[in-house]
């Protein structure tokens, strides 16, 4: 019969290894679903520790436009969070990553552990991380009201000149968004075609954002108090946050200048032929209308590899709503409260383009007209070809002086 106590002995010993397996194969059944719950992200970055900014919880219950509704009950801690302050450089570098592809998602998130998200601001809820690692484009639906601080850093500009009596007599309000260093940029125009806004029913200015090198923060400040015509919004300033500086620029207009006829948003690397425009305002009397360089039934760029990637959870349609072109497009100042307004309640996209003049303007019913005088693109330097457009794109500094001669230059003949 054996002896008891060696029986009891073995069976305690065989429950007490049925327990520590059970117990090991519930910790790996868990394993992807724990993280979930303990890790606050945006996109596919997790965060390391919480945003101190913003505990508020946002439920993304609705559709709008063309995107999935979603809804959650996570803490969406992204007020203040920059959608990417990496540098237009460091796009090209993502790593490989498909909204279809899970395996290579986890992958993703494992490696991005210590990766920043700055805030809006530039503030101290700055993250550690890697400097091997770039930011990465938002790819999951995130509502732009969660990422977008309003207000602006109105110091040293001189917003009479800009914009004044509310532009009530202001035909046009140019506004052109600029880099942080693109100071010899700004100089080119400032020196060119900016010199229309001598006129009294003209009026221009750059839209910026912010930037946490003291330095270049400092070298701003004195261009500002030398020229007063640069417009800082709340936001890191980089390629990936073009969506939150039109919506800068947007909210500055209707706040200051919401009297203004025609606002012209452009950018430092453009000629703008500015008579010309404004006889192309003279001979239109369109109203709840953007003017452009119209793109017709394009497709969403797939691969991670590309700059202009959107994911199907950001975007799941064949083709984009038709929209104009980012480099120079004309709005007629009676939608800028709607298209300001609306963008906030649309799920944020990174193409500003896209999504002010596309998908927002389509769900507003904003018309988009093309004009050809929009080139947009860069062509022959040739004096009447200048003369004939309003917008010439990819414009080097030294270029702007060799396009203002031949736009003044009286002996030359155009047909």
């Amino acid at each position: 019969m054996g002896n008891p106590n060696s029986k009891r002995m073995t069976f305690f010993m065989v429950l007490n290894a049925v327990i520590i397996i059970s117990f090991i194969y519930l910790s790996f059944s868990t394993k992807d679903i724990l993280p979930q719950k303990q890790l606050h992200s945006v996109g596919t970055i997790p965060m390391s520790r919480r945003i101190k900014h913003n505990n508020k919880r946002n439920g993304l219950i609705r559709k709008e436009g063309n995107y999935p509704s979603s809804e959650t009950s996570k803490q969406l801690e992204v007020k203040r969070a920059s959608l990417l302050h990496s540098n237009i450089e460091a796009a090209p570098s993502f790593l490989a990553y498909s909204t279809q592809q899970p395996k290579s998602s986890k992958s993703l998130m494992k490696s991005q552990q210590n990766t920043m998200l700055s805030s809006i601001n530039g503030s101290s809820s700055v993250l550690e991380t890697s400097s091997e690692i770039p930011a990465l484009p938002l790819l999951i639906p995130v509502l732009t009201r969660t990422v977008y601080e309003p207000g602006h850093l109105n110091e040293e500009l001189d917003i009479k000149r800009i914009c004044m009596d509310r532009g009530l007599f202001l035909r046009l309000l140019v506004l052109i968004t600029s880099a942080q260093g693109h100071f010899m940029a700004r100089m080119s125009i400032r020196q060119t075609w900016m010199h229309y806004a001598s006129r009294r029913d003209v009026g221009m200015a750059f839209v910026l954002g912010r930037t946490t090198n003291a330095t270049l923060n400092e070298s701003i400040n004195q261009e500002n108090y030398m020229y007063g015509d640069m417009i800082r919004g709340n936001f890191i300033d980089s390629y990936f946050n073009l969506t939150l500086k039109t919506l800068s620029m947007l909210e500055w207009a209707d706040k200051h200048c919401p009297l203004v006829k025609y606002i012209l948003k452009t950018d430092d690397d453009m000629f703008v032929n500015v008579p010309r425009l404004l006889d192309f305002i003279d001979g239109h009397k369109d109203t709840r209308t953007i003017y452009g360089r119209l793109a017709r039934r394009w497709k969403p760029v797939r691969s991670s590899k590309s700059k202009y990637f959107v994911s199907y959870k950001l975007y799941s349609g064949l083709q984009y709503p038709t929209f104009t072109t980012g480099p120079a497009y004309l709005l007629t100042g009676d939608i800028v409260p709607e298209l300001y307004t609306k963008s906030l309640n649309t799920f944020y996209m990174q193409l500003e383009d896209v999504f002010i003049t596309g998908i927002v303007s389509k769900s507003l019913e904003i018309k988009r007209l093309h004009a050809t005088e929009f080139r947009n693109s860069r062509t022959s330097f040739l004096p009447c070809n200048i003369r004939k457009a309003i917008s010439v794109h990819m414009i080097k500094p030294s270029e702007q002086y060799n396009l203002w001669k031949s736009l003044l230059d009286s002996s030359i003949k155009c047909k």
